[in-house]
């Protein structure tokens, strides 16, 4: 069979490769190909786009770079004619996949969705596109398939990937001698995926390093990003050398493995943050129009997904103009506490059982296989 995938983002490119080595056993002559990152590619995927190229974030910035969203699309469709797949497997990327799904079902193609988009945060009228054009939704959260059932829309909840991937990780135990970190507790920085995030974010988490000199604080370099652009951003802070925080590039789960706690960026960094049981404060600010504009159409107690399984607020949010230093520093003093800590790895505890066994990618696999073979 001929597997066509669209990935968008960092935790799409690794739930796809492991759901493309998921696969490959039990279809032999599977040939796969379509828009990821280096993950895909090494299990196999032909990329033809990189994740890198496709992200755009909020309103603001989809407007302004809207030529080449439109280029994007063209490109993935004469790319996908030209390869003729069996099926098209959407992985999450809602704004660009949502639009493209229509085109594909025109194609007479069957279309998996692996990792629901959240329309059940905002915009829940897409459900009704989705019950038209997706043949097969696979959801990775609890809570979403007693969202899709309040639409009469069957869906299968396969659990997290995320915690196959884990299980399998290699050990850390030389990461520190590795990376020359001392005595000190680390302190995890995650600010994004993407520059113009990554420039916002990291700029209010590295204004409270000086408060905390019995820490050492290490960036998680994202795979797609440059090291010399995060040192730029550290460069206009001026720290003395004894303070200077470290940069460790497309190694995020081991940083986090050698974790005391961590400042993240919303998204999927603080589900992973969770699984690792690192303490966290849930940190995001961008565009303002962007978040005015969100703000109106979000349904969601919560930004975080950590928060949003439990739904009860475990994890911290500092969003916006609550995203400033003495809320950071506040925080950041309140989980390093004995107390916060014990109740914060509790509530992950919860979390963990919450998302299922493991097994998420094999799952997922029989699925796609089943819709193809069905």
């Amino acid at each position: 069979m001929r597997y066509y995938l669209i990935a968008g983002e960092a935790s799409g490119d690794l739930h796809g490769s492991n759901l493309v080595k998921a696969l490959r056993p039990k279809d032999k002559d599977a040939v796969f190909q379509g828009w990821g990152g280096d993950l895909m590619n090494e299990a196999g995927v032909k990329i033809t786009k990189h994740y890198r190229d496709l992200a755009f974030m909020g309103f603001y910035e989809v407007v302004k770079n809207i030529s080449t969203i439109r280029k994007n699309f063209k490109a993935c469709k004469a790319d996908m004619l030209a390869f003729q797949p069996d099926i098209v497997i959407l992985i999450d990327y809602p704004g660009f996949n949502l639009r493209i799904a229509k085109w594909i079902k025109k194609q007479n193609l069957k279309i998996a969705y692996y990792i629901s988009p959240q329309i059940w945060a905002w915009h829940t009228s897409r459900v009704h596109k989705i019950k038209k054009l997706v043949d097969r939704m696979l959801v990775i959260l609890p809570f979403e398939k007693t969202f899709y059932e309040q639409y009469n829309y069957e869906v299968d909840f396969v659990g997290h990937p995320l915690l196959d991937h884990l299980a399998h990780l290699p050990s850390a135990d030389d990461f520190r001698i590795q990376h020359d970190l001392d005595d000190r507790p680390v302190i995890a920085l995650l600010p994004g995926s993407r520059k113009q995030e990554i420039k916002k974010m990291l700029n209010g988490m590295l204004a409270i390093v000086d408060d905390f000199k019995d820490y050492q604080f290490v960036i998680a370099g994202a795979p797609a990003i440059p090291i010399g652009y995060y040192r730029s951003l550290i460069a206009e802070q001026n720290f003395s050398k004894a303070f200077m925080p470290k940069i460790i590039n497309n190694q995020t789960y081991k940083l986090l493995s050698v974790s005391y706690a961590a400042l993240v960026t919303s998204g999927t960094a603080t589900l992973e943050t969770a699984l690792f049981e690192v303490p966290q404060v849930v940190c995001y600010t961008g565009n303002p129009l962007s978040f005015q504009l969100a703000r109106k159409l979000v349904k969601v107690k919560y930004i975080s997904l950590v928060n949003l399984v439990l739904d009860y607020p475990l994890v911290t949010e500092l969003i916006q103009s609550d995203f400033n230093k003495k809320k950071i520093t506040d925080e950041l003093n309140f989980i390093l506490e004995k107390d916060r800590r014990y109740e914060m790895l509790a509530g992950y505890a919860d979390l963990r059982k919450a998302l299922g066994d493991v097994g998420a990618s094999e799952r997922a696999a029989a699925r796609i296989l089943g819709l193809l073979l069905g």
